[in-house]
C-alpha cells in the first residue's frame, strides 16, 4: 500500500487518476497535467427533457458547473457510441457505457445514453481532488446490467429517508437496482389500499427485537396507534418520493411481495387464505391448524390467487419496475399434504409423486406459474428465489440463486434468466469481522474480501449460458440489524465490492489490496456524509487459528465416526479432525465439520501405535442466531486394544442458549506424567434438540 501512495505523489498523477475510481474503469489512460475547475467552468449538452435536468443537477453536485454557451463540460449524448463490444452477461436493454476525456482545456463525456452519461460524472466526481481534474482518458461500460441490493425491511422496518440516503450513495457507485423485501412473517411494510388491515394490523408487533418476538413463539401484533409499539410501514406517497429520488439516481427499485410462504402476517389478517379454514357452523373460526402455525398460501383456494392479484395490481401501479418479485423462498408445504383443497387440486391436476419432484413441489409450481401469469397480465415479469426452480420453472421467470450456484446454473441452461446472488460470498447480514467486537449478527463470516473474490460466471457456462447471468446483487435480511446505524454498517463498505463485482471486467479483479485502498478512501467519504459505514482501517481479520496450520500427534491420523458428521457441513470429510486445519469466524468456511441431532459427536482416532499424550481437546463454537452450541457434557477414553476403554476425562458444561457468540477448548490435560494409549474416543453432547456442534480440529498432545 505504501508502495502505491508514494508512486502517485512521484508520478504525476499517471497512477493516482487510476487508483481513484471504484468501480474500476474497463480501460483508463493517464495523462500529463490536469483541468482546473473554476466558477466560470461550465456545461452544455445535447440531452433533452427531464435526463438533462438530472444530469445537469448531477454535475451541479460533482463540480459546481452552471449550464453556459462554449463551455469547457461537455455532454454528448450519441446513440451509436459504444464502449466496447457487449460483455458477458451484459445483455443490456439500456447501453450503460460511456467514454470520458479529460484535457486540460476540456471535459467530455460520452455516452449512447443519459444512463452512460451519469456513471461518467460519477466517475468524475471521484476523479475530483482540490479543484482539479487528472488528464485521463477512460473507455467503461459495466460488466451486468444488474447490479444490486436486497434491504429487508420487514424484520426490521428502515423507512423512507434511510432509503433514500442508501439511494443516494448507490448510484455513486454505479449501482442500479434496490430491491425491497417489504413482506414477511414480520411485519406488512406496504400501504394497500384494498386490503387496509394488512398495515392497520400487522405493520406493527408489541417486541422490537425480531429475534426475542420470533423466539417466543407467542408472536403477537400491534394495531396500528398502539402504544409503544414498533414497526412502520411505507405509505404509498412515501413510495412515491423514493422512487422520484432512485429515478433522478438512475435506480429502478425492485419490489418483492413474498409468496406462498413467509406469510404468516397476512394469515393472521386474513385467515381464510390458509390451509385449514372452516368458516362453516363454527362462527368462522379456524380449525384445530391454525393460521399461526402455518406461512403458506392455501394453493387449492381460489380466494388466494384473488387476493395475490388484487395486491399486484396496486404494486404495478406504484412501481414501474420492469421485474416483480414474488420471493418464492422457503414454503413449508406441510400444511399442503392434508389440506383437503390442495389434495383435491393435486388429484384434479393429475399431480404423482416423481423422483424429482413431490405432489406438494409440484403444487408449488403450479401456484408459481399461475402468479406468473397474473404478473404478466398486468404487463410486468415476474422474479423471484431460487425455490421457484422446485416441480418445474414458469415460462418465462427469472430466478434469483441464493442457495449456492446451482439454482442459477440450472437457470441459465435451460434458457432463462438469472441474477447470482450466493449466500456464501453475497448474503451481508453475516459477521464482517471477528465477531466478538461487532454487533449482534446472524452468524458466519462474510468479510470485504470474500465478497470481492466472486465471479458470478461459473467456468461450466458456455458462452450462450453467460450471457443470461444478467447480475449480481448483495442481500442484507435485518433479524439482527436494529438500527439504522448496524443497517448502514452492514451494507458499507462490502456494497463497494459488490459494486466492483458487478461493473469491472473480471481480469482487472486480481488485486484486492489495490481495491481495498481505493474502498478505504471511500469508507472515509461516507462518514463524511453522515453515513455509519464499518471503518475498514481497523479490521481485525479472520481467526487467528485459521491462518496457523497446526501440527500434533494425530495430525493425519485416521478418524472413525461412530455418529456421522452433519453432511451439509461436512467441512473436508473423514480426513478433517486431524488434518492440522483450523477454523475461522464462520461455520461455512469448509474447515468446521458440523454435528446436528442434538450435536453428538462421537470419534475415534487411531494413533496407529502406543504413544504417550499429554494433553487432548477440540474447540467448539458456540453462535446462538443459527442455534450451534457449545457442548453439555465432554467424555474422552482411551484404549490400547479398541476393545477395553479406561474413562479419561469428564465434564459436565453448564451450556445454555444465552451464552454469546465465543470459541472454547474443551479437554483433558495431564498435571504430571501422561498417559500412553493407541485409541483415543472423544465424545461431546449438546442439550439442544436441532441445535449444532462444530468443531474443526481433535488436538492431541
Amino acid at each position: 500500500m505504501k508502495n502505491l501512495f508514494f508512486a502517485c505523489l512521484f508520478l504525476a498523477g499517471t497512477l493516482c487518476a487510476q487508483a481513484q475510481i471504484l468501480p474500476k474503469p474497463a480501460s483508463q489512460v493517464d495523462g500529463e497535467g490536469s483541468f482546473q475547475i473554476t466558477e466560470i467552468t461550465g456545461v452544455k449538452t445535447n440531452v433533452k427533457g427531464a435526463d438533462k435536468a438530472r444530469l445537469f443537477h448531477a454535475l451541479e453536485g460533482s463540480l459546481k458547473t452552471q449550464a453556459k454557451a462554449g463551455s469547457q463540460v461537455v455532454l454528448n449524448l450519441n446513440p451509436k457510441f459504444a464502449a466496447a463490444p457487449a460483455a458477458a452477461g451484459a445483455g443490456a436493454t439500456v447501453n450503460e457505457g460511456y467514454a470520458l476525456d479529460i484535457t486540460p482545456k476540456k471535459v467530455t463525456i460520452t455516452a449512447a445514453s443519459p444512463e452512460g452519461l451519469f456513471y461518467g460524472i460519477q466517475s468524475l466526481a471521484q476523479l475530483k481532488k482540490d479543484g482539479t481534474l487528472p488528464v485521463t482518458q477512460i473507455k467503461d461500460e459495466p460488466r451486468f446490467r444488474y447490479r444490486g441490493l436486497m434491504l429487508d425491511c420487514s424484520r426490521h422496518f428502515f423507512g423512507k429517508d434511510f432509503i433514500k440516503n442508501q439511494i443516494i450513495q448507490m448510484a455513486k457507485y454505479k449501482l442500479n437496482r434496490l430491491h425491497l423485501h417489504l413482506t414477511d412473517a414480520a411485519g406488512w411494510r406496504l400501504q394497500i389500499d384494498k386490503y387496509p388491515e394488512l398495515t392497520r394490523e400487522t405493520a406493527f408487533r408489541t417486541e422490537t427485537d425480531w429475534t426475542k418476538w420470533w423466539g417466543k413463539k407467542d408472536r403477537h401484533y400491534a394495531p396500528e396507534g398502539t402504544e409503544g409499539a414498533y414497526g412502520g410501514y411505507l405509505t404509498k406517497a412515501d413510495v412515491r418520493e423514493i422512487l422520484a429520488l432512485a429515478e433522478e439516481n438512475y435506480i429502478t427499485v425492485l419490489p418483492e411481495i413474498e409468496m406462498p410462504g413467509h406469510s404468516e402476517e397476512v394469515m393472521t389478517v386474513y385467515p381464510e387464505l390458509a390451509c385449514g379454514w372452516t368458516g362453516v357452523n363454527e362462527g368462522d373460526v379456524q380449525s384445530p391448524m391454525a393460521p399461526n402455525r402455518h406461512s403458506d398460501f392455501c394453493v387449492g383456494n381460489e380466494k388466494s390467487f384473488e387476493f395475490i392479484e388484487n395486491v399486484l395490481k396496486e404494486v404495478v401501479e406504484l412501481f414501474p419496475s420492469e421485474y416483480i418479485h414474488i420471493g418464492g423462498d422457503e414454503a413449508g408445504k406441510w400444511a399442503w399434504k392434508t389440506c383437503p383443497q390442495c389434495q383435491a387440486l393435486a388429484k384434479k391436476l393429475g399431480l404423482k409423486a416423481t423422483k424429482d419432484a413431490s405432489i406438494e413441489d409440484q403444487l408449488q409450481s403450479y401456484f408459481i406459474q399461475r402468479v406468473e401469469k397474473i404478473v404478466e397480465k398486468l404487463g410486468r415479469k415476474m422474479i423471484g428465489w431460487d425455490e421457484i426452480l422446485e416441480g418445474g420453472l414458469a415460462e418465462n421467470a427469472t430466478v434469483m440463486s441464493w442457495r449456492g450456484e446451482a439454482g442459477g446454473i440450472k437457470t441459465v441452461k435451460s434458457g432463462h434468466h438469472a441474477v447470482m446472488t450466493p449466500g456464501n460470498y453475497l448474503y451481508i447480514d453475516a459477521y464482517q469481522d471477528a465477531p466478538q467486537y461487532q454487533p449482534e449478527a446472524i452468524g458466519g463470516y462474510q468479510p470485504i474480501e470474500r465478497v470481492y473474490s466472486y465471479n458470478p460466471i461459473p467456468d461450466s457456462l458456455s458462452v450462450a449460458e453467460a450471457a443470461l447471468i444478467d447480475g449480481v446483487q448483495a442481500n442484507l435480511w435485518t433479524e439482527y440489524v436494529k438500527t439504522p446505524e448496524h443497517c448502514e454498517a452492514m451494507i458499507w463498505p462490502r456494497l463497494l465490492a459488490l459494486a466492483e463485482v458487478g461493473w469491472t471486467p473480471q481480469e482487472l479483479r486480481a488485486d484486492y489490496e489495490e481495491f481495498r485502498e481505493r474502498a478505504v478512501r471511500e469508507v472515509l467519504r461516507l462518514k463524511n456524509v453522515g453515513l455509519h459505514p464499518f471503518d475498514l482501517r481497523y479490521e481485525i481479520g479472520n481467526r487467528r487459528e485459521y491462518n496457523e496450520p497446526i501440527r500434533h500427534l494425530a495430525y493425519g491420523k485416521k478418524v472413525t465416526y461412530n455418529t456421522p458428521y452433519y453432511p451439509g457441513y461436512k467441512a473436508a470429510g473423514d480426513g478433517s479432525l486431524t488434518d492440522g486445519l483450523r477454523g475461522g469466524w464462520s461455520y461455512g468456511d469448509q474447515r468446521w465439520q458440523g454435528f446436528i441431532d442434538r450435536g453428538r459427536v462421537d470419534v475415534t482416532i487411531d494413533m496407529e501405535q502406543p504413544t504417550e499424550i499429554h494433553e487432548v481437546y477440540a474447540t467448539f463454537m458456540q453462535m446462538p442466531g443459527p442455534d450451534i452450541f457449545h457442548p453439555a457434557k465432554i467424555d474422552i477414553e482411551i484404549s490400547l486394544d479398541g476393545k477395553n476403554w479406561t474413562e479419561l476425562y469428564h465434564l459436565d458444561y453448564p451450556a445454555t442458549k444465552e451464552e454469546p457468540y465465543n470459541f472454547k477448548d474443551f479437554g483433558w490435560k495431564a498435571r504430571k506424567a501422561g498417559v500412553t494409549t493407541r485409541y483415543i474416543r472423544y465424545r461431546a453432547n449438546c442439550n439442544y434438540t436441532g441445535g449444532f456442534q462444530f468443531t474443526d480440529e481433535i488436538v492431541v498432545k
